[in-house]
């Protein structure tokens, strides 16, 4: 099938934008649990086991799930502007 004007390729923006976005979902539920239900978080750390798994998950998936959301965000930025300046000329 042929691409028209409408179709975009597929040059991974959108599956680095859902990765993203679940990646931060999951740090964010992750954190979010650790802090309220497991126990909370004191100097020395979650008071729980399953605080301290949430904990490694939270820091983990929040700086990897930023920079593949960043990524995404960058090349949706760069298609929308190589597509405008294909429509003007």
């Amino acid at each position: 099938m042929p691409h028209t004007k409408s179709d975009s390729p597929d040059d991974g923006t959108r599956a680095l934008l859902r990765a993203g976005g679940g990646m931060l979902a999951a740090g964010g539920i992750a954190a979010v649990l650790t802090a309220t239900v497991f126990g909370g978080i004191s100097r020395q750390g979650p008071h729980s086991n399953t605080g301290w798994l949430l904990l490694m998950v939270a820091m983990s998936c929040l700086p990897f799930g930023l920079m593949l959301f960043a990524l995404g965000a960058a090349k949706w930025f760069r298609n929308r502007r190589l597509a405008r300046h294909q429509s003007v000329r």
